[in-house]
């Protein structure tokens, strides 16, 4: 019996697989979409969509794709700032010095591959402390504009402070000194205004700003070079560096184009008291909610819409003399922004009712409360 089924199952014939009829083939096939068949200009936009990492694995598909991917228009963007596959942490977290030493192997060929794709730059995002004689940034940052097409930069996000991923020697913390820290803070400021003067010969147009500023007459006189800015966020370098309220005000005015000015100022001590003037024909959006000690005596931003401001605790302790005597020199906000700021329409996030000028406080009392310096709202005594 078991022969016999063992025989019938050899003689039997293979089950033939269903004949598929050629229409139904051309659909399978029709359902690819030929994407090689698209315009050279369609197929670069549709590659510019991808990051770095997917770009260069699209070029190992084919020699066409890898011809496209070569292409300077898909190569906009240097973002130093971006980790890749280095997930390490965010600033300030200890790594090891084999980590650190991966990450420049990955900055240095990543300039080496901008370059030899003879990038037209947009976007430009770094994060290195250009004082740093041993690794020496500045020079790679320098070598990249002089080696890229940069002229149609428009953003630049750039801090000069900090070293991504750099690791913290602690015995080289341990013993260092004010003079010391003043010899680096000298190294970072010089480098910082060497790679500022050629960016104002090398990407005269950039509109979009966002670094650390000394406030120094050099930087000043650089900064405002660049007069197609119009969004700037200026972050403070040093805690004992002091803006002076002509530089301040020198700095809006000497940008025509300005929409939109983010400051992070820390007042020194030796400063309470001092107010500032802003004066803008163009600016619409302040932000000012970062900085400390900062107080306004007068605003003329006649296109002003929006304006972020908050009083912040210093956690220093005065007597009610020393208080009341520096306090008398600031006027209310309420004052100010009623006579500098005729189309303002937001307070820190809210909507302000067309009749705020004529109401006295009223809706901002609770608001002014938060960001006012002057004797009416300001009761503390710790600053």
């Amino acid at each position: 019996m078991t022969t016999s089924i063992i025989s019938s199952s050899v003689i039997m014939s293979p089950r033939k697989r269903p004949l598929v009829p050629m229409s139904s083939r051309r659909k399978a096939v029709d359902d690819y979409f030929p994407f090689n068949l698209l315009p050279v200009e369609c197929q670069l936009h549709v590659f510019s969509f991808l990051n770095e990492v997917d770009k260069c694995s699209c070029a190992l598909v084919c020699l066409s794709w890898s011809c496209l991917v070569r292409s300077w228009k898909l190569w906009r963007v240097a973002d130093y700032s971006r980790r890749g596959v280095f997930h390490l942490g965010q600033e300030g977290l200890l790594v090891s010095n084999r980590e650190f030493e991966r990450w420049k192997s990955w900055v240095h060929h990543y300039t080496h591959h901008l370059i030899s794709r003879r990038a037209s730059l947009l976007t430009l995002k770094a994060s290195f402390d250009l004082g740093d004689r041993c690794n020496k940034w500045c020079e790679l940052l320098s070598h990249l504009l002089d080696n890229v097409h940069c002229r149609d930069l428009s953003h630049l996000d750039l801090n000069w402070t900090f070293t991504l991923l750099e690791p913290l020697d602690l015995r080289v913390h341990s013993s260092s000194s004010s003079h010391q820290d003043s010899i680096t803070k000298m190294d970072q400021v010089t480098s910082f205004q060497e790679l500022l003067t050629k960016l104002t010969h090398s990407c005269p147009r950039i509109s979009k700003m966002r670094l650390h500023f000394d406030w120094s007459d050099v930087s000043m006189s650089l900064l405002t070079q660049f007069q197609q800015l119009r969004v700037l966020e200026l972050k403070y370098f040093w805690v004992f560096k002091g803006v002076t309220p002509s530089t301040l005000q020198n700095l809006t005015k000497s940008l025509p184009n300005l929409k939109s000015l983010t400051l992070h100022i820390l007042v020194p001590l030796r400063n309470l008291g001092i107010s500032y003037t802003l004066e803008s024909q163009s600016l619409e959006f302040l932000d000012v909610s970062p900085s400390r000690g900062l107080v306004f005596s007068c605003l003329k931003l006649p296109a002003l819409r929006e304006l972020r401001a908050k009083k912040i605790v210093r956690g220093i302790t005065l007597d009610r003399r020393t208080r009341l005597r520096i306090q008398s020199r600031w006027p209310c906000l309420y004052h100010v922004l009623r006579e500098g700021t005729p189309k303002l329409q937001a307070l820190n996030n809210e909507r302000l009712l067309p009749t705020w000028r004529e109401e006295s406080y009223g809706e901002l009392s609770a608001i002014l409360e938060q960001s006012c310096y002057c004797v009416q709202h300001l009761d503390s005594w710790l600053w």
